[in-house]
């Protein structure tokens, strides 16, 4: 539960689907298949790193959840609302109430393809 967005149903969840023995037999054919790495920490020198990022809109060259690892991954934290502190919001197609929020509160604004190109110039 201190992972961020996991309370208690989700914590409970969680460890009820370890406990099952199917479950357990499923993840152990997985890794069988699969080398796990440890996971390089990026955020050291990012120009993200403490920032705070909202996405917006549809996105069609990542998923949200890629976007959000992404961002995390440099330091940043996402937020779901734009307010005052928000650092820069990444705006999809159709984006609506979110970016007119952040036009009118001056934020930093990147289309789904500035987005891609930071990350480009962060960690090619």
């Amino acid at each position: 539960m201190t992972l961020d967005g996991v309370g208690e149903k989700m914590a409970t969840a969680i460890i009820d689907f370890f406990h099952e023995k199917h479950n357990q037999e499923v993840i152990d054919a997985l890794l069988a298949q699969i080398t796990l790495e440890p996971l390089k920490e990026q955020a050291g020198h990012s120009p993200l790193k403490g920032k705070l990022l909202v996405f917006t809109g549809s996105l069609t060259q990542m998923s949200r959840a890629e976007c959000k690892a992404r961002a995390e991954s440099l330091g940043a934290k996402v937020v779901d609302s734009v307010s005052k502190n928000t650092d820069l919001v990444i705006a999809g197609t159709a984006a609506g109430s979110k970016l007119k929020k952040a036009q009118a509160l001056g934020i930093d604004i990147k289309d789904e393809q500035g987005w891609l190109d930071l990350l480009k110039a962060i960690a090619p």
